[in-house]
Parts: structure tokens; C-alpha cells; sequence
């Protein structure tokens, strides 16, 4: 069963057991609070509408819907109680509060009620699916498509491994990739698909939704490079439980299934704070831009007159999990500044207009991704995004740098904040390293101070 049909189930029912606990609570409510007679309302059909729909929302923004298919009962349970507490405490607060009651001990009646008869009807139909999935994914009859990296002897042991265990772990091995060459036993064992080199390609060729790495323990740098290389895709990642001592200061990670293999945890931060980020993200740039269009207005005419060509510069950047889309700026060069080929700019550039000079000192060119955030391509905060030719340069020296695609990029960033705009690959290097600190203390507290620091710049005119 997969993803979405899976989340369409859950949804589905949710929205069921949300409209029979509120009825449900409804009738205990009159019966046995109040002690009057049941009768339905304007009120009571009201509640089957919006509280239903409320709960769905409350569940999309904590993360209840995401991989599903992982789903154990402690992570059922763990999620679920949460989402109790705090939508009961909402339609307390919302709805019941300013009822008119003949004691305030009813309040904590209802309150109870409220929690207890809706925990129960929900609860019971996610534990019965939950087990329906995990009972599938130990007898093996279910799992996730499995890929595994490296040809060796130790490629050979942990599939092996993996397939004697007497309960499925969830790994259904679709076939491997080598590094350098093939054990004549893993050709017997699985399909060989091809060499690293052509790892993306495979990946997305044969939909892969978990990649097992089996290298030894002197390849480290080849092992963080594999890693930098599939992290940003919805995969995930596992290797040799001998590697914890190796890459525990560079990635995060939690041990799974024993000793057997470990779990680089590539979450970065809690689901219901991205919401909020994105919630951020729209309703200020909807601000700036009412508030803005003054400036907008006036920076158009100079850059108009300061010479010939377009208000607005738009060039292909590569955003979130490698996909490109049109930055939007007000353009600070002359027309074809790049007819030689890619080139970053320069403090001295001779390509730089005079008002451009004074716009990307106080960053009044990016002021026009406001519309990228607005629709989705870019975050206030996040990572610079660059172009594909650029990447390219930088990926062959430090891969690590495509990590930096696993979430939208920003107008602003603490690698822009702290050095400014890159000149050569080199600096965009140096740059590189504040933007992954950024990547691993990911948070809304951090975007806050980041879009601070952007302001004090701007206002002191200190860009580089």
C-alpha cells in the first residue's frame, strides 16, 4: 500500500471518528451533564462541520500524515495523545468556555468528556490499521523499495542479514549498486543495477525509498560523500552499525533493529514548525510587498533610467530537492552581462550599474523574491540558491553542498548574513559552511534572529 492511498485511509477515517466523537460528546453533554432531553440544534449540526475539520487541520499541522507506512504504536500513541491535548484545549477554550453553566465542576466534566470520548473513537480505528501495517511489513508481505550500495563481502553479509531475520524489517531489496568491484555472491543474491556513478539516475529510475551503504570502515570520505548525495531526497538512509564512531560529529543518527544497522536521521526540524515557517513566510511577504510598493515603484524608474533593459532580472536557480525555478530581481547590470558565460560578480564589477552598486549594498535587488516566497520556490530564510553550473563547480569539491537543497531556499541567509555575496567558488566554499551550521540548527528562533541581522544590515547599508 502506498503513501498517499495510505494518508486518503487515515484522513478518511479521521474525519469519520471526528464527527462520531462530537456527536457522541453532544449527547453525553445533554444526557448526563445537563440532564435534559437530547435534541438536535443549528448548533449541534454546526459542530459536525467545523469540528471535524478542525481535528484534520490540527493533525495535517503536526505531522500526524507523514510516512505512515513507518508507523509503529508507541509513534501512534506519541502523536496522537499530542494532538488530543491540544485540540481538546482549543475547542474548549473556542467552544464550551462561554456556555452558560449552573457550576464551573461541569467545565471539568466536559472537559473530560470532551478528551476522553474523542481519544477513544479515534484511537482505537488508527491502532487497528497501525497493526494491520506493521503485521504486513513483519510476515514480509509489504516494505520499502530497498537499494543497496556496494558490492563487497559486507554488502553480501548485511543482505543476508537482513533477509534471516525471522520479522521483516521493512527493507525489500530491489537490487545493488557497486563502488569498485562485484562478489561473485551478491550477483547470485540480486539484480545489479549499475555503478555509483550513476546513483541519482537509479534512484529516480526505480523509485527508491531506502538505500542501505555497506562500506568499510577506512572509506569514510566516500561514505559522507554517498550520503550528501541521496540526503534531500524522502529516503532513507542506513549503514554499517561500525560507522557510528566515525560520522557521529557530522550527521545525526539512532540506532534501529539492534546492533544491525544504524539510521542517519535526516529530519531537520519539527513538521508543525515548518508549517509555521510557511505561515510566516506568506503573510510576511504579503505585508512587505503592500508596504513596499512605494519602493518598488521608485526603484523601477531608476533602474530604468540608469540604463537600457528590463526593471526585472530573472535567472534559473536550482531550489528544493534539485528543482530549478526563475528567481525574480531588480536587475543591477548591464543587458547580456553573462553573453561570455556564467560569472559571479565582483566588488569592482564593471558590469554593475551605478544604481546596482547602491541596491546590493543595502539588498534592495532581492526585495522582488517576495513573489517567489509567495508562491512556494523560495523561504525567507533559507540557504542561497544557485545555478546548476555553480553547484556543479562546487559539488566536485564538497559534496556536502547538496545537502543544502533539502529545503527552499531564502532571500536571506546566515551564510549571506555573515559573509555576503561569493565572488569565486572558493568563497561560495567559505560561505557554504554557515549555511550547513544553519541546515543542522534549523528553527524558527534562528530564522527570526537571521531576518534581524538582514534588517540591522540593510538599514546600515554593510552588504557585501
Amino acid at each position: 500500500m502506498n503513501q498517499k492511498r495510505l494518508k486518503s485511509i487515515f484522513v478518511l477515517i479521521d474525519l469519520l471518528t471526528a464527527t462520531l466523537a462530537w456527536a457522541a460528546f453532544f449527547y453525553f453533554r445533554k444526557i448526563y451533564v445537563e440532564h435534559v432531553d437530547f435534541e438536535t440544534s443549528e448548533r449541534f449540526y454546526l459542530g459536525m462541520i467545523i469540528v471535524p475539520i478542525f481535528w484534520i487541520a490540527l493533525y495535517f499541522f503536526l505531522g500526524t500524515y507523514n510516512n505512515l507506512k513507518r508507523m509503529y504504536f508507541m509513534r501512534v500513541l506519541s502523536f496522537s495523545m499530542r494532538s488530543f491535548v491540544l485540540g481538546t484545549l482549543a475547542i474548549f477554550f473556542f467552544l464550551i468556555l462561554d456556555d452558560e453553566i449552573p457550576s464551573h465542576t461541569y467545565y471539568y466534566n466536559l472537559l473530560f468528556a470532551l478528551f476522553l470520548i474523542h481519544s477513544l473513537i479515534t484511537l482505537i480505528p488508527r491502532l487497528i490499521i497501525t497493526y494491520y501495517i506493521v503485521q504486513r511489513i513483519r510476515n514480509k508481505k509489504d516494505g520499502f523499495r530497498t537499494l543497496l550500495i556496494g558490492g563487497s563481502s559486507k554488502a553480501v553479509d548485511i543482505f543476508r542479514e537482513v533477509e534471516g531475520l525471522p520479522k521483516g524489517t521493512g527493507s525489500k531489496f530491489i537490487g545493488f549498486i557497486n563502488l569498485n568491484g562485484i562478489d561473485n555472491d551478491i550477483s547470485n543474491l540480486m539484480t545489479h543495477l549499475g555503478h555509483i556513478d550513476e546513483l541519482e539516475r537509479i534512484i529516480d529510475a526505480y523509485d527508491v525509498e531506502e538505500v542501505i551503504i555497506a562500506l568499510d570502515s577506512s572509506e569514510q570520505e566516500r561514505l559522507k560523500n554517498i550520503i550528501a548525495r541521496i540526503q534531500g531526497r524522502d529516503i532513507k538512509i542506513k549503514i554499517s552499525a561500525n560507522m557510528y564512531d566515525l560520522l557521529s560529529g557530522s550527521v545525526k543518527m539512532t540506532n534501529i533493529f539492534g546492533a544491525l544497522l544504524i539510521e542517519v536521521n535526516d529530519e531537520i526540524m519539527p513538521h508543525w514548525q515548518f508549517v509555521i515557517k510557511r505561515v510566516m513566510d506568506i503573510i510576511a511577504s504579503i505585508i512587505a510587498m503592500a508596504i513596499l510598493l512605494p519602493v518598488y515603484i521608485v526603484l523601477a524608474i531608476m533602474v530604468k533610467s540608469s540604463s537600457k533593459g528590463p526593471v526585472f532580472f530573472l535567472q534559473e536557480r536550482i531550489g528544493k530537492n534539485g528543482v530549478p525555478f526563475d528567481i525574480i530581481k531588480f536587475r543591477t547590470m548591464v543587458v547580456d552581462a553573462e553573453k561570455s558565460g556564467p560569472q559571479l560578480s565582483s566588488t569592482h564589477d564593471k558590469r554593475i550599474t551605478n544604481i546596482g552598486k547602491f541596491m546590493r549594498k543595502v539588498r534592495l535587488d532581492e526585495i522582488p523574491q517576495f513573489w517567489n516566497v509567495i508562491v512556494g520556490e523560495m523561504s525567507l530564510v533559507g540557504p542561497r540558491p544557485e545555478r546548476q553550473f555553480f553547484i556543479d563547480k562546487i559539488a566536485e569539491r564538497e559534496p556536502q553542498f547538496l545537502q543544502l537543497t533539502k529545503v527552499k531556499p531564502g532571500i536571506t541567509s546566515w551564510g549571506q548574513v555573515k559573509f555576503g555575496y561569493a565572488e569565486n567558488v572558493d568563497e561560495m566554499l567559505q560561505r557554504m559552511k554557515y549555511d550547513l551550521l544553519y541546515l543542522k540548527n534549523m528553527s524558527i528562533a534562528l530564522d527570526l534572529k537571521i531576518l534581524l541581522y538582514t534588517v540591522v544590515i540593510v538599514f546600515k547599508g554593510s552588504g557585501k
